[in-house]
């Protein structure tokens, strides 16, 4: 398995749901995303996305004015 990156950081809500959103759809079932940003709404956003998409937030973590999550294709 390979792991994707999307580079989000700069964009507020809702452009890094959405650039994860496309990059999901063109992954295959069961890769891994990663979104970097640096919306402090992010962190809330991605568990609520993934909560009602049926992906799997593998990691979700912050540090230096940075947020990283890892997001599994599930669903």
């Amino acid at each position: 398995m390979s792991e994707h990156v999307v580079d989000a950081r700069g964009l507020n809500c809702p452009l890094p749901i959405l650039r994860a959103r496309k990059a999901l759809k063109e992954v295959p079932h069961g890769e891994v995303v990663q979104i970097l940003a640096t919306d402090p709404g992010a962190v809330k956003d991605f568990e609520a996305f993934c909560r009602t998409t049926g992906n799997e937030l593998i990691e979700s973590k912050a540090g230096g004015g940075e947020f990283q999550f890892r997001i599994r294709k599930l669903g």
